[in-house]
């Protein structure tokens, strides 16, 4: 399924992992903390498991076992019934249940803007930030280099 099939919903759930996973669990409770969390209850505490990653040679060549990799998930359910789950790398089970909490917040009416507001658009800004800073780091070490053609005559 392409991005463009998705429902607005998807999307913005889409969107907001993508910026989740990639901040530090103090980061994300601490931009939590600006926001009344609802009361809430967990579908499936934290727990650690292993995936098989696969990849593929090229691209396109036949897929392969590359090695498993640890994972953390949660599941949480909103007093009003909306369900978010959260998946990271790693043994990380309270950033699991923080990001699970996120994503049931962006699917309620009530609180999807004050997540964008409080804790989205701040971490985004950051994750913007920090990329910009490393690309600017790369860029001042790039070498170029060239090759001069002899003239044989």
């Amino acid at each position: 399924m392409t991005r463009s099939e998705l429902s607005p919903q998807q999307n913005q759930r889409q969107r907001a992992m993508a910026v989740l996973a990639h901040m530090p669990t103090q980061r994300i409770a601490a931009c939590l903390g600006d926001v009344d969390v609802p009361p809430h209850e967990a579908l499936r505490q934290p727990e650690n498991g292993l995936v098989m990653v696969r990849g593929r040679i090229g691209g396109d060549g036949a897929p392969f076992n590359l090695g498993e990799a640890s994972v953390s998930r949660a599941a949480v359910r909103l007093s009003s019934g909306e369900v978010g789950f959260g998946y990271v790398l790693g043994r990380d089970g309270e950033k699991a249940r923080l990001i699970a909490l996120c994503d049931a917040l962006i699917q309620s009416d009530v609180f999807k803007e004050r997540i964008e507001d409080k804790v989205l658009a701040p971490l985004r800004q950051e994750l913007e930030k920090a990329r910009a800073q490393q690309d600017a780091e790369t860029a001042a070490t790039r070498v170029d280099f060239y090759t001069l053609v002899r003239g044989e005559g």
